[in-house]
C-alpha cells in the first residue's frame, strides 16, 4: 500500500476525493485544493430551481404565448442565475428555422447599400432575426455562385441580395429547397420577389422640377454602365425630356463617385448652354459643385444642380443640395417582411414593390440667367 492509500486506510468513512499528499491529507500544511470543472446548467436544472416543468422552460425559451408574465419573469431570473443558455442549435431543428436571414452584396462603398443593409439588419432584429452577411468581392458570376454555394454550409432561412439581378440570373445558381429570395432590384420582374425605391418616378420629379423653374432642358451625369439603378435613371431621365419636346443633351457618366463627379463637371462647366444638371447620386453631385466652383459657374445664379438619395450630408453640401430623397428605411424594413411572408408562405410569393421616393428643394437650385 503506498503512502497515500495508507493514509486513506486510516481516515473514517468513505473518500471520495484525495488531494494532495498524505500528509496533507492526515492533517498537515493545506494544499490549495483542486476544483472540479462547473457542470453546464440544463432545463431540467432551471425547472427545478424555478419551480415549473422542463415544458415551460422550454416555451420560455423559444418566446411562445401561454405563459403567465409572473412565470416568465421566475424562470428568466433561474436561467440567469444557473448561467444557462438555450441551445439554439437544437431549437432551430426542433423548429425548423435558424432565425437568420443572409444578406447577399458586391459592394458595401455605396450609400444606398450600406443603408439598406442597416436597414435590414434593424428590421430583422425587431422580428428576432439575425443577418449574416456574405460579400461578394467581385461581381461576377463565379463569385456570385460561390457565396449562394455558401448558404447551404449557413444556417439560414433566407437570402436578401443586394446586387443586379442580371449576375444573380446568369449565374445559374441553385439554392437550397428551404431558402427563400428577396431581391432588391426592380429589374427583376415577375421572377423574384422584389422591393425597390421608386427610381423613375423619382428622377421625372427632379427633371421636371428644373423644367419648371424655366430651363430649356436638363444634363445627366449618369452612373456606371451595367448598374441597373444607373440605368433606370438615365432611361427616365431621357423619357422626361422627350415627352415634354426637349432634346436631351448627351449623357455625362461617372462611377458613383465623388471624383468621378469632379472630372464629369469640369467637362459639364465648358458647355455655357448647360443650366441645369441632375447628377444620379449625391457623391457625385458634390463632385460637380467643387467642379463648378473651380470654373467660375456658380451655383445656383448659373447651374443647377440636383442630386439623388439625399444623404445626411446633403444638407451641409456649399449650397445645400436639391435632391431626390431614397426611403431606405422602408425599403429593408419591406425587405425583411417579404421575406417571413415568404417563409411562412402568406400573400404573394413574386412581384415588384415600389417604395415612393421624393423631391427635397434646397438652394442648389434656381430659375437660369435670364440672358439664357
Amino acid at each position: 500500500m503506498d503512502t497515500v492509500e495508507r493514509a486513506s486506510a486510516n481516515l473514517p468513512g468513505p473518500v471520495t476525493e484525495v488531494a494532495g499528499t498524505a500528509r496533507e491529507v492526515a492533517g498537515g500544511t493545506p494544499a490549495p485544493r483542486r476544483t472540479r470543472a462547473r457542470t453546464t446548467a440544463s432545463m431540467a436544472d432551471v425547472a427545478r430551481l424555478a419551480g415549473v416543468s422542463s415544458q415551460t422552460v422550454s416555451r420560455v425559451s423559444n418566446g411562445y404565448a401561454g405563459v403567465t408574465e409572473e412565470t416568465r419573469r421566475q424562470v428568466l431570473a433561474a436561467m440567469k442565475e444557473l448561467g444557462y443558455r438555450p441551445n439554439s442549435a437544437a431549437r432551430a431543428l426542433k423548429r425548423g428555422e435558424f432565425r437568420t436571414i443572409g444578406v447577399i452584396t458586391f459592394t458595401l462603398s455605396t450609400t444606398g447599400n450600406v443603408r439598406t443593409l442597416e436597414a435590414i439588419a434593424t428590421s430583422a432584429a425587431a422580428e428576432g432575426y439575425a443577418v449574416t452577411l456574405l460579400p461578394v468581392a467581385v461581381p461576377t458570376q463565379d463569385e456570385v455562385r460561390g457565396a449562394f454555394s455558401r448558404l447551404e454550409e449557413l444556417a439560414v432561412d433566407a437570402v436578401i441580395v443586394i446586387m443586379e439581378v442580371h449576375l444573380l440570373d446568369a449565374a445559374t445558381v441553385t439554392l437550397p429547397p428551404h431558402v427563400q429570395v428577396v431581391v432588391v432590384d426592380s429589374d427583376a420582374g415577375d421572377h423574384y420577389t422584389v422591393v425597390d425605391t421608386d427610381q423613375a418616378g423619382g428622377t421625372r420629379a427632379a427633371v421636371q422640377h428644373l423644367l419648371d423653374l424655366g430651363h430649356r432642358t436638363v444634363w445627366h451625369l449618369g452612373g456606371p454602365e451595367g448598374s441597373f439603378a444607373a440605368q433606370r435613371r438615365t432611361d427616365a431621365w431621357r423619357a422626361a425630356l422627350t415627352e415634354a419636346g426637349r432634346v436631351p443633351p448627351p449623357l455625362v457618366r461617372g462611377d458613383w463617385s465623388a471624383d468621378s463627379g469632379y472630372r464629369a463637371g469640369l467637362e459639364l462647366a465648358a458647355h455655357d448652354e448647360c443650366t441645369a444638371v441632375f447628377a444620379a447620386n449625391d457623391q457625385m453631385a458634390l463632385g460637380l459643385l467643387r467642379a463648378l466652383h473651380e470654373r467660375g459657374r456658380r451655383v445656383p445664379d448659373e447651374v443647377s444642380v440636383i442630386g439623388f438619395d439625399d444623404i445626411p450630408e446633403a444638407s451641409s453640401f456649399l449650397p445645400p443640395l436639391t435632391t431626390v430623397h431614397q426611403d431606405f428605411a422602408e425599403v429593408g424594413r419591406l425587405c425583411v417582411q417579404a421575406v417571413l411572408r415568404k417563409m411562412r408562405q402568406v400573400g404573394p410569393q413574386r412581384g415588384t414593390t415600389l417604395v415612393p421616393a421624393r423631391l427635397v428643394r434646397r438652394d442648389s437650385t434656381a430659375p437660369p440667367p435670364s440672358s439664357v
